[in-house]
């Protein structure tokens, strides 16, 4: 029989997939950090390994590296369980020896089977002149068969509607966290209330995502990105993160009320524009799109972009503040006079000196601001509640 450890924080994640791959014959183990997880690799010598990245005590990275150290495992295969947007996590993962790194938002428990059965084969091979029982074969006698797919469609709908059924105690959850956090004070204060949150938002990207819940994993992912990064690098907390954090969390709820219906699950194209007339902030802009697979037109002028904006619809607008010939208070008002975009959002991109007075101030029309210099995951976060705000509200 073929063995499978898995190494993973989330207890009930971690179930859902050993469950998945025990009914299939596989043998499980699961460690819940990457100190057991390697004391386990010792003792139960698994055909293979499914690893978390995000992990307490020891990274999954340090894990990968720890294994590839001992020459019995170094050709032992490795299944990395990654966040898309931690991108340098996951470029140390293939150098720490990775086999294949996966995105939770994309890989439900069917998904896992089918990459170990091309890895490692099936959980037991049968004798010569025995081939396994098909599934009519298997069934019980008089019972109807039910096929693969239908089995997996079935254990995917219950997943779903026991997340859903969770979903009031999560943003409950989340949201004592976040009041913790915008009460604390001092650096420490906020860097513990920060690794919480952190930990709930770990927890529900990865149960949404094996739930088939995308927006709600994908937004998740991106929130627990940006968390990760103020907890290493608390310099960066700030009124536009925490600003940004808090809308991220708000809107969750959100989605857990409106966004569980099966046809919301896809993660909509959108066409955004981009108003800046410093080059290296649209880049930055662009590239911090980019990271949430979304697509954007830069110009540097307001001009030009009112004349684009008067000749096709946008989804999502970004505006400098500070622009020659026309700011983007101005640009805003006029925009707001075209009929195709009445009730487009647009995000004012400002100074951080500035947040604070013009975050409270009238928006000229605008619905949200972020502070230079910004996170590119902030922005990401920032992009994503909106586009997935546009798919619940389509109308103009």
């Amino acid at each position: 029989m073929k063995k499978i450890l898995i190494i993973e924080d989330d207890q009930i994640v971690a179930n859902i997939y050993r469950n998945k791959l025990a009914v299939e014959g596989y043998s499980l183990e699961v460690a819940l950090d990457g100190e057991n997880g390697l004391k386990l690799l010792r003792t139960f010598r698994p055909d293979a390994v499914v690893l978390d990245l995000m992990l307490p005590k020891i990274s999954g990275v340090e894990v990968i590296r720890k294994i590839r150290g001992e020459a019995e495992f170094s050709k032992l295969p490795i299944i990395v369980f990654s966040n898309t947007y931690l991108t340098n996590l996951v470029q140390d993962a293939w150098k720490a020896g990775a086999s294949k790194c996966v995105s939770k938002i994309n890989c439900p428990p069917k998904e896992l089977l089918h990459m170990m059965q091309q890895m490692i084969g099936n959980a037991a091979v049968p004798a010569p002149g025995h081939p396994a029982p098909t599934a009519a074969e298997a069934a019980p006698q008089g019972a109807p068969a039910v096929s693969s797919s239908e089995a997996d469609a079935v254990f995917q709908a219950e997943l779903r509607q026991t997340f859903i059924e969770m979903l009031p105690t999560i943003l409950a959850g989340l949201r004592t966290s976040l009041q913790n956090l915008i009460k604390s004070e001092g650096e420490a204060a906020q860097l513990r209330q920060i690794h919480e949150l952190y930990c709930r938002i770990h927890s529900v990207n990865g149960n949404a995502g094996i739930a088939g819940l995308k927006p709600i994993a994908h937004l998740a992912a991106a929130l627990e990105a940006l968390l990760k990064e103020l907890y290493e690098q608390p310099k960066n907390i700030n009124a536009s993160t925490l600003r940004t954090v808090a809308t991220a969390v708000d809107f969750l709820g959100i989605l857990f009320e409106r966004g569980t219906r099966p046809d919301r699950q896809d993660i909509p194209a959108a066409s955004i524009l981009v108003v800046d007339d410093e080059a290296l902030s649209r880049r930055a802009i662009i590239y911090a799109l980019e990271k949430a697979q979304l697509q954007a037109v830069a110009v540097d002028d307001p001009a030009t972009a009112l004349k684009l904006l008067g000749e096709r619809q946008f989804d999502l607008i970004f505006l400098d503040v500070n622009m020659p010939g026309m700011t983007g208070y101005e640009l805003c008002a006029k925009l707001r006079n075209l009929p195709l975009h009445k009730k487009t959002p647009v995000v004012f991109v400002t100074v951080l000196s500035d947040f604070d007075h013009r975050a409270s101030s009238t928006m000229a029309g605008g619905n949200d601001f972020i502070a230079k210099p910004f996170l590119f995951i902030e922005l990401t976060v920032k992009a994503l509640i909106h586009v997935l705000r546009g798919k619940l509200q389509p109308q103009r």
